[in-house]
């Protein structure tokens, strides 16, 4: 998957599932005030990103991922990984 294509999903269901107003996602944005996530939104997130994705996602490696563009970047890493 190219990383363009990663970053659309991404924004798709940023926008479709959480809200999150389009002119807000920006690469150097803050992940958690962008997306305003309580805990039940991070198990949401999750899910989501399970089922876009296909692979499993541990909460914790989303205390690594502070701006938008880490999270496009761990995506992209963990898809590298599953299709390696």
């Amino acid at each position: 998957m190219e990383q363009q294509e990663i970053i659309d999903r991404i924004n798709n269901f940023m926008v479709e599932d959480f809200e999150v107003d389009a002119s807000a996602i920006k690469p150097d944005a803050d992940l958690k005030e962008t997306l305003d996530l309580d805990s039940l939104d991070y198990i949401d997130l999750v899910v989501v990103i399970e089922q876009n994705f296909g692979f499993k996602v541990k909460p914790e490696d989303f205390q690594q991922m502070v701006t938008i563009q880490d999270f496009y970047n761990y995506v992209s890493n963990r898809l590298q990984i599953k299709n390696a």
